[in-house]
């Protein structure tokens, strides 16, 4: 008993104690709140409205984010002149969204609303912020159909889609994917988001083959057949931008539907990166191998223990529905707030009076008051910056500067990060690495990457569609087979086909870096006349994966159809019949009518130019060349007996000499173009064609060549005719215009090349070359395919085997590679007067001088002069040469006497009769020729002119 009295006083003791100690923490606790309450009271108060849907995650999520930074900033900044105070709103719907926001302009009097939840509200808290100059913040939207100087008081606390883009463009880039498919949801922000990515992909040359827009309320029905679609495409690579809800099941059936498998390639943009870790088991399973990019967000410690925080006040708060891990987008949340309270304490000291008077705006009859402070609170806002939880806060023409984003991928039951993007180093495995700044587009700065299908290995970015192998497609030809040449084995019914162009596929096929099995379809197996290659090149995809064949590249089907590289010559000609000129007097033809008058008169003027010349020569110096009774027949037949007898000697006279050495001279140049342009008649074939008022053109059936006839050249199509061969343009050819068949051939020059080394010379084309692309392969639009088989094509008609395979199909002795003919032109070829005018006026000019140089006393004056002048300098010259030695010789006989100098006698003054020693160095002359022989007559006749002038003189 005592015992018991014992424990009963301790139990009171104990009980006083606890009761003293919860009475101090109670008075110090309320010491505390009355103290901030009293600091609080003579702070300013400034509201601003938060619009979100409390009943989503995302809603619940960034309201808790936005009331722990109010009071995790104010717990820091206790001494701040200015409180902000939040004043929420829940929206479900658009609607609500507006009325609230009117709501909180009437009666809460705020200076910002911080929401936008929904892109479809973003129009009209735009236009309210612009006309009530009140900053609307949001932390969700990436884009903006308005740009920055149309809604200044739109501020994105969030990176933007623009950046996202070059991301992505980058990535793809490197992998070296040259088509991409986008994924994205039907709203104002994805059908913006598509205009950055094609315009970010067009910068490094990548090709956007289309975008799938999916409706955010779409059925799984739909996104299967979608998906579907998706597996029998060439196009392997797919970036999916779209809200949470609908991407994770959009994941879900494409791994229900196959491609989620091995070679596919997929790539998750930030709207659902930022959610990854929110994400449920089993789409997690399905979304393993893929690509994720998203805003870095760098570790800290204040990051740590705010997540640690928001866990625990997540747990309370939220007591039902899924709970979603911390993101990017509540980060946001929470730097947004942290800046409007730093921009609001910016512009204190705070008047009571914030608004002007009421206004009537927006054509409501709500009464709108326009904020003093805004302004003011948008300048600060702008110019704030701080290290917040999501990393630096900065704005830059309203959107928050982001540098860096981070490359992960989703592995296991979690996602690895694989790398980093930033504006100045590209692609980059560790942010804070050193070395290089040159901006780099390589993966192999990333880490390993498993890929859809537990693969390893790097998807092509493309790959044949899932029948297995390539369909290719073949034309059913009735004529030139040596390009295509179709055959079906009568018990498989299996296509197989020879010819010129399925040679160059198969060469392509053994050049191309990856193997392809293929199968042959032909097209026009009921040989209907009607077939054309635009009908077959529609077929594509739907039955053919590429067309082989001589199918030409026209601009027309390049709206429908891609083509590789051209392996054939290039260009349309027309061809018609030869009209050949040969008939017995084909050997005038090479000099027109005036050359040879020309010719016949300067012979004719030439020898009386020489009669003329000759008639000095004296009798008895005449004699010693020839007879008198030849002499004239000899000089007027001279010009054209010096061309038959060139080793006679047919002129005594210099100047007749002279004058018949520039005729020679003009008349091997004559008889080398007479030469030429006869050898020119017989061997090339003279064409004068022209059409006659009922001609008739002939065609390609099947081809493109009609249509180009019709709208190129305006030919009418009455007067074109179609022919299926080589055969049948011979016989039509042949019959003429007149008789049913054709004057003249318009078709491709590979076709035609052929056609005139089958039927040689009967045959020429004229004309211009109009041009075409040449025959290439077709494939549908966007086919990766076309680069590594215009590649291979190049490799192979540039390759030593070129020759050979045309040689195959074509027979010996054909290639390409030689030229065609040039056109013949249709004037004559024959040599005309004004052709050799230079050449007339030269000898004119010869003539001419030579006879003032002979016949006229100012003449022969002339050339006396010139004749003594030379020898005269001559002399001059060795006189001064003998002085010289003389000179020398005296200085070496200065030591000698004089005595034994020589003293020459003197020289006899013997004068004696002229005429008499002009005869004698005749004489002498004469028996010199006749020691020399009759090869230096024309020697012997210069000098013998040179006596009779002195004798006459």
């Amino acid at each position: 008993m005592p015992n018991n009295i014992q424990r009963s006083r301790f139990a009171v003791a104990r009980i006083l104690i606890l009761f003293f100690i919860t009475s101090c923490f109670a008075r110090a606790a309320t010491h505390a709140i009355e103290h901030r309450s009293s600091e609080q009271a003579r702070a300013s108060v400034v509201p601003v409205g938060v619009v979100l849907d409390l009943d989503s995650p995302l809603g619940t999520m960034a309201d808790l984010c936005m009331e722990m930074a109010v009071s995790d900033f104010y717990a820091a900044h206790p001494n701040y002149t200015t409180r902000l105070r939040l004043h929420t709103k829940t929206a479900k719907s658009v609607l609500e969204a507006n009325f609230a926001v009117l709501e909180m302009l009437q009666h809460e009097e705020v200076h910002g609303i911080v929401g936008t939840q929904d892109p479809i509200e973003e129009t009209f808290f735009v236009e309210l912020g612009e006309k009530v100059h009140m900053p609307i913040i949001s932390f969700t939207a990436r884009t903006s159909t308005l740009s920055y100087k149309e809604n200044r008081y739109f501020v994105r606390a969030t990176p933007d889609d623009a950046i996202q883009a070059q991301v992505l463009a980058t990535i793809c880039q490197g992998f070296e994917w040259h088509e991409v498919v986008v994924l994205y949801e039907d709203t104002d922000y994805g059908n913006q988001f598509l205009s950055y990515m094609n315009k970010a992909f067009q910068e490094v040359e990548i090709r956007l083959a289309y975008g799938i827009a999916f409706s955010s309320s779409a059925e799984d029905s739909h996104l299967v057949q979608q998906l579907d679609k998706l597996r029998t495409q060439q196009t392997r690579v797919f970036v999916v931008h779209m809200n949470p809800y609908l991407g994770f099941r959009l994941f879900n059936l494409a791994k229900k539907v196959g491609v989620m498998s091995e070679g596919f390639a997929w790539i998750m943009t930030d709207s659902l990166s930022n959610f990854v870790n929110s994400m449920d088991t089993v789409t997690r399973d399905s979304m393993q191998g893929v690509l994720g990019i998203r805003p870095y967000i760098s570790h800290s410690e204040d990051l740590e223990s705010f997540q640690e925080r928001w866990k625990r006040n997540m747990i309370l708060k939220n007591t039902t529905g899924p709970l979603m891990k911390l993101n990017a987008y509540c980060l946001w949340a929470y730097d947004a707030v942290t800046a409007l309270a730093i921009a609001i304490e910016n512009i204190a000291p705070l008047n009571s009076t914030l608004f002007d008077i009421n206004v009537t705006r927006n054509g409501t009859d709500k009464r709108l008051r326009i904020s003093r402070i805004g302004p003011q609170l948008l300048d600060k806002l702008s110019s704030t910056k701080f290290r917040g939880l999501s990393g630096d806060f900065e704005l830059v023409d309203g959107k928050l500067k982001q540098s860096a984003f981070e490359i992960f991928n989703v592995i296991g039951n979690g996602e690895k990060s694989v790398g980093y993007w930033t504006r100045n180093r590209g692609i980059t495995r560790e942010l804070n690495s050193t070395g290089t700044t040159i901006y780099s587009t390589s993966v192999k700065e990333l880490k390993s990457i498993t890929w859809p299908g537990d693969s390893v290995i790097r998807p092509k970015g493309w790959a044949i569609p899932a029948t297995g192998k390539l369909r290719v497609g073949l034309p059913w030809k009735h004529g030139f087979t040596e390009f295509v040449n179709v055959i079906i084995d009568p018990a498989t019914k299996q296509t197989n086909a020879t010819g010129f162009s399925i040679s160059i596929f198969l060469a392509t096929l053994d050049l191309l870096p990856f193997p392809i099995n293929y199968e042959f379809y032909h097209y026009n197996d009921t040989k209907n006349i009607d077939w054309s290659y635009d009908d077959m090149l529609h077929e594509i995809p739907q039955k053919f994966d590429m067309v082989v064949g001589d199918t030409t590249i026209w601009a027309p089907r390049a709206a429908y159809v891609d083509f590789s590289l051209p392996y054939s010559e290039s260009g349309v000609i027309l061809v018609v019949k030869n009209k050949k000129p040969f008939d017995m007097w084909i050997f005038v033809k090479p000099l027109r009518w005036d050359l040879w008058l020309a010719i016949i008169v300067a012979c004719f003027l030439m020898g009386i130019v020489l009669h003329i010349l000759e008639r000095r020569v004296t009798r008895e110096d005449t004699d010693l060349l020839s007879a008198n009774t030849e002499r004239p027949r000899m000089v007027y037949w001279s010009p054209v007996a010096v061309l038959a007898f060139p080793e006679r000697n047919m002129v005594s006279n210099n100047w007749s000499f002279f004058v018949l050495v520039v005729w020679l001279f003009m008349a091997f140049i004559l008889m080398q173009s007479y030469t030429a342009n006869l050898s020119a008649i017989l061997t090339v074939d003279q064409l004068k064609f022209a059409f006659s008022d009922n001609y008739y053109i002939g065609c390609q059936e099947g081809s493109f060549m009609k249509e180009f006839l019709i709208e190129q050249l305006h030919i009418s199509a009455s007067r074109l005719r179609t022919y299926s061969s080589a055969e049948d343009y011979h016989n039509a050819m042949s019959l003429g215009s007149k008789n049913g068949g054709i004057d003249a051939i318009f078709d491709e020059i590979p076709y035609m090349k052929l056609f005139l080394n089958k039927y040689d010379s009967q045959y020429k084309m004229v004309g211009p070359t109009y041009r075409t692309g040449g025959f290439s392969f077709a494939f549908p639009r966007g086919s990766p395919l076309v680069s590594h088989f215009s590649k291979a094509i190049m490799d192979v008609t540039q390759g030593p085997n070129m020759t050979a395979i045309e040689q195959e199909n074509f027979g010996p002795g054909y290639s390409s590679q030689d030229p065609l003919s040039s056109t013949i032109s249709q004037q004559t070829s024959s040599l005309t007067l004004h052709d050799f005018a230079g050449l007339f006026l030269i000898i004119g000019s010869v003539t001419i001088f030579a006879l003032f140089c002979s016949e006229t006393t100012i003449g022969r004056k002339v050339i006396d002069k010139a004749e003594n002048f030379i020898p005269d300098c001559l002399r001059s010259k060795t006189s001064q040469g003998n002085s010289m030695q003389n000179s020398r010789a005296d200085d070496g006989d200065l030591g000698q006497g004089r005595d034994d100098e020589e003293i020459p006698e003197p020289v006899q003054d013997n004068v004696s009769n002229p005429r008499e020693d002009t005869d004698a160095r005749v004489v002498g002359e004469v028996e010199l020729i006749h020691e020399i022989g009759s090869s230096n007559s024309q020697n012997f006749g210069m000098r013998i002119e040179c006596n009779e002038e002195r004798r006459n003189s």
